[in-house]
């Protein structure tokens, strides 16, 4: 994902953070992403894994946030209507909110062992999870079904490229560069809620700097591994998306078992865009 992509997708994440925050004081004060009645951590080699765990029954569902300013909270509808129903964890990535940085370089491949690190912790009879990722965390989604067919039942993929090759050609042209203190100029605001959010906000600033080294690679996942990709995927992205619509019938071509859902009029946040849509579209595919 190119750093133009963030830049053009600023605003859009302000929206996921900003937005539910006011919805959330009179729908419900479950505060997604610091709840301490939901909280749990496992140790993993190097760093302390922060989930949340909501709902009971049903089959159990995996959220993998958004980069960058993603975070648990982002998915504060999703998880209050799919948690109805069934059992949802929602993995803080490493270096995001609550759980810790790590010694280990920062890779989509890292978070995929650290979301099976978690899974396998949570689930030791070895049952089966669905895995819902969306945009950092899509990508995170591709790489755990591919290297971990035993933990997971079906995918879906919300706007995940499989590198920045899927931009579109403005983005792929543009050289600006996504820096904290940009992110500080543009929405100071979200900034200071992720800081708050975090179990060591002084290390917001490094985090935001590993995370472009990352977005660096023009390849995140292989097409080989989205091929051998064996559970039922579902790609969702909006129409509007700064990834390639293209792109994403790519990796929908790819795919031995897929669907494909484009919601219309939405950009990269569909789930804010069309939330009642976008839910049932996913929650049809998993049942």
């Amino acid at each position: 994902m190119q750093r133009a992509d963030f830049l053009v997708l600023l605003f859009a994440w302000a929206q996921i953070v900003t937005v539910p925050v006011v919805a959330q004081t009179t729908q419900s004060d479950v505060p997604y992403g610091t709840n301490d009645q939901a909280g749990h951590y496992v140790q993993a080699a190097d760093a302390k894994l922060y989930y949340e765990r909501y709902g009971e029954g049903g089959q159990p569902v995996v959220f993998l946030h958004g980069g960058e300013y993603g975070y648990i909270d982002e998915f504060a509808e999703v998880i209050r209507q799919v948690s109805k129903q069934r059992t949802v964890i929602a993995i803080a990535t490493r270096g995001y909110g609550r759980s810790e940085r790590g010694t280990r370089p920062l890779s989509h491949r890292q978070f995929a062992e650290d979301a099976a690190f978690v899974i396998k912790d949570i689930f030791k009879s070895g049952e089966k999870v669905d895995v819902m990722g969306f945009s950092e965390g899509a990508i995170t989604g591709y790489i755990l079904a591919s290297s971990h067919p035993e933990l997971v039942r079906r995918l879906v993929a919300i706007g995940g490229p499989l590198g920045g090759y899927g931009a579109s050609i403005e983005d792929l042209e543009s050289d600006e560069e996504l820096t904290p203190e940009l992110m500080q100029q543009q929405v100071p605001d979200l900034v200071a809620r992720r800081k708050k959010q975090m179990t060591h906000p002084e290390q917001w600033d490094q985090l935001i700097r590993d995370l472009n080294a990352m977005y660096d690679r023009m390849v995140y996942v292989k097409q080989a591994e989205v091929h051998a990709i064996q559970a039922p995927t579902l790609i969702m992205a909006g129409d509007k998306d700064e990834t390639r619509l293209d792109h994403f019938v790519e990796v929908y071509k790819l795919l031995p078992n897929a669907q494909m859902a484009i919601i219309p009029g939405c950009g990269h946040v569909i789930f804010r865009c069309k939330p009642d849509l976008s839910i049932k579209i996913m929650s049809d595919f998993l049942r």
